[in-house]
């Protein structure tokens, strides 16, 4: 740990010397209310990295449209899953969080942050330089890299540095869709919900957040580590659960423009109609559950393979905070926090 420095008689109080870790999460609606959602979509879908549409074109939508009818259908969906502590996602994040806070010990900080909505990134960051870390490392928990999601974490870090006189030093987790204690924490989570289930299925569907299919050919690497991370996890899953037909989709399509395919629901409800009768689904891709898991796979999901045809359908946990994904984040922190911090 950085000694902290002696200042001379007289000068006044300044924090210093600490290390913090800042966890970052998607976001979410400070409500399951069509106003709460409204605010949310809003800030969401303005940001050029999700939206790659010139604002000339997309803001008479976006305000037009999309902001007029969307709210109250998205804010009936969090309804659906909203908890007494609030949003999952956010109620998750800070569990992990605070699980790694006690990992870490007190010879780092950890706080956690949403790209949208609240606790916001700015807010966080300089809550740590004002609690006196001037070292500080922003860790989006998205395995698989995008543009827009871990890109545009790192945008508003950004902008949050240029509001700052007395900036902090930064590090950033990389993406670690193919680091091996991530696939060793999906084999060993999996593995255990998989023996716990009163079916035996006969798919183990994976299923990732879409992108449009542009974003490929303009040279993002998600589709890439969405592939690469299942591709690995199958060859785990092959000793651990041999004979486990094992599939890779893309969720939660918006708009018209052609995206990342096959899409989930089209492949519940070809499997359904070609006879497989019982699938387990994971969104590996996910760091914590939220309304996508929760609602779109494992209500709506589990409708359109009913609807189809099908049986039984089981959306497994995301590893959220329990000790197999803890213990990767632990290690994935560690790495980075290495030269910060002499030992922790």
């Amino acid at each position: 740990m950085t000694p902290t420095p002696q200042f001379p008689q007289g000068h006044p109080a300044v924090a210093t010397g600490k290390v913090g870790v800042l966890i970052v999460n998607l976001g979410t609606p400070d409500a399951p209310t069509p106003d709460a959602v409204r605010r949310y979509l809003a800030e969401f879908l303005s940001d050029r990295r999700v939206v790659e549409i010139p604002p000339i074109a997309w803001k008479p939508i976006l305000h037009g449209v999309i902001l007029r009818t969307r709210p109250a259908k998205s804010a009936h969906a969090y309804r659906q899953v909203w908890t007494p502590q609030g949003s999952p996602l956010a109620a998750i994040t800070a569990a992990q969080a605070q699980a790694l806070q006690e990992r870490l010990g007190a010879g780092v900080q950890v706080d956690w942050g949403m790209r949208y909505g609240n606790p916001s990134i700015p807010a966080r960051l300089q809550a740590l330089k004002d609690a006196g870390c001037d070292r500080i490392l922003v860790a989006p928990l998205y395995p698989q890299y995008s543009g827009a999601t871990t890109a545009s974490v790192m945008d508003r870090v950004g902008e949050s540095l240029a509001s700052m006189r007395w900036q902090p030093a930064l590090r950033t987790l990389p993406p670690y869709h193919d680091d091996d204690a991530y696939i060793s924490a999906l084999e060993q989570d999996v593995t255990a919900h998989l023996a716990a289930l009163g079916f035996t299925p006969d798919l183990l569907l994976l299923s990732y957040h879409g992108m449009p299919e542009r974003t490929l050919h303009l040279g993002d690497p998600y589709h890439c580590h969405c592939r690469k991370t299942s591709r690995l996890l199958t060859e785990r899953l092959a000793k651990s659960a041999p004979g486990l037909r094992i599939e890779t989709s893309f969720q939660s399509r918006f708009g018209r423009a052609k995206w990342l395919e096959p899409a989930t629901e089209t492949v519940l409800q070809a499997e359904a109609k070609a006879g497989t009768r019982r699938i387990a689904v994971l969104a590996p891709g996910f760091s914590a559950d939220c309304v996508e898991t929760l609602e779109e796979l494992a209500i709506r999901g589990r409708e359109v393979f009913v609807a189809a045809g099908g049986e039984e359908l089981a959306v497994l946990p995301c590893l959220n905070d329990r000790a197999p994904g803890m213990a990767m984040l632990e290690t994935l922190v560690r790495r980075e926090l290495s030269g910060w911090v002499a030992a922790i």
